[in-house]
């Protein structure tokens, strides 16, 4: 039998995660929830059924694990405990300030219901969050450094998008060079976020909007943008669809630490990604765990989980005699 998913939002995330289903013979999606008219909704898998948000609590029985593909700034918040009470549920939550609070509700909503949860799922947090915590235990002695971009950062793109005045936007993270390069060479400074990271926002106004008030709301906002030095350029609808219509993105995660008695040998532990498609990526991380999401429940157990409490074999279709075989 497959594994029931279903969507609840239908923007690039999901579209990600519908993407990655296709090539997960063991997962099937059945239903896409929207806030918006369903008959305006076109997805690209047209055996699943398209429906109002307000349809979901028909469905209780009908779905193994729920993907919320709302953004952090305002919908997961709400959306992530609340459905925690009716189904399996996994999100990509990524204020990671606010990950303890998030974590906190929708644990609460989890054991009180009896369903699983996975939150802030993707590369990062996510993968990144599990590079950093197995090397931070291999090199103790040591720090990790995580550079992101350059690349769309969904969550702060949605962010902007939420600014009265603002029609579109896009927001790339950019690194430091200078920083990346005393990292790689061995040093470990005390940096702080605006060190190491640039953000640039291309944002759409509506006409009439208040041009200069649009910039403040951004670079003031906390949590966001109020602690780097972020660069806002105003566009037009052409200029943003002609250049900035696709979602790249990466990043790379770095240890330094020593070891030896003397503490004279030096290591570092880079990993690193380059992704064509962010979405479509984080997609598929969020659909392997989607399937962890589904066999925690199927042992019973409950509450919210995050990537440091699901071991690796849970997000593999493959049996463990396959994984010891061909993997280890």
């Amino acid at each position: 039998m497959s594994i029931r998913v279903a969507l609840l939002g239908y923007g690039n995330l999901s579209r990600g995660v519908e993407s990655a289903i296709q090539q997960n013979p063991d997962m099937e999606l059945v239903a896409v929830f929207s806030r918006r008219d369903p008959a305006s909704v076109k997805i690209r898998d047209t055996r699943a059924a398209v429906l109002s948000v307000e349809d979901l609590p028909a469905w209780k029985d009908k779905i193994d694990v729920l993907v919320l593909g709302g953004g952090s700034a305002t919908d997961l918040p709400e959306q992530t405990p609340k459905y925690a009470e009716m189904f399996n549920v996994i999100d990509s939550f990524d204020t990671h300030a606010r990950i303890p609070e998030h974590f906190a509700n929708v644990d609460q909503a989890a054991k009180e219901s009896g369903h699983v949860a996975v939150i802030s799922m993707g590369w990062d947090p996510g993968m990144f969050s599990l590079l950093r915590m197995i090397s931070d235990a291999v090199l103790p002695e040591g720090k990790h450094y995580t550079f992101w971009g350059r690349g769309v950062s969904q969550g702060h793109s949605d962010a902007i998008r939420r600014i009265p005045g603002v029609k579109d936007a896009r927001q790339y993270t950019v690194p430091v060079e200078s920083t990346v390069e005393r990292v790689r060479n061995g040093e470990t400074p005390e940096l702080t976020a605006r060190q190491q990271h640039t953000r640039e926002c291309y944002v759409v106004a509506e006409e009439g909007a208040d041009l200069q008030k649009i910039e403040e709301a951004i670079k003031t906002m906390p949590n966001y943008f109020a602690d780097y030095d972020t660069t806002v350029h105003f566009i037009s609808e052409e200029e943003l669809k002609r250049d900035h219509s696709g979602l790249p993105h990466g990043g790379f995660v770095l240890r330094s630490g020593v070891t030896g008695w003397e503490k004279e040998h030096k290591h570092i532990v880079e990993y690193n990604l380059k992704l064509d498609s962010n979405p479509e990526f984080t997609g598929s991380v969020i659909t392997a765990y989607a399937r962890a999401v589904y066999r925690l429940a199927k042992e019973g157990q409950s509450g919210c989980k995050t990537v440091f409490d699901i071991a690796p074999a849970y997000l593999s279709p493959k049996s463990p005699e396959e994984l010891r075989a061909h993997l280890l």
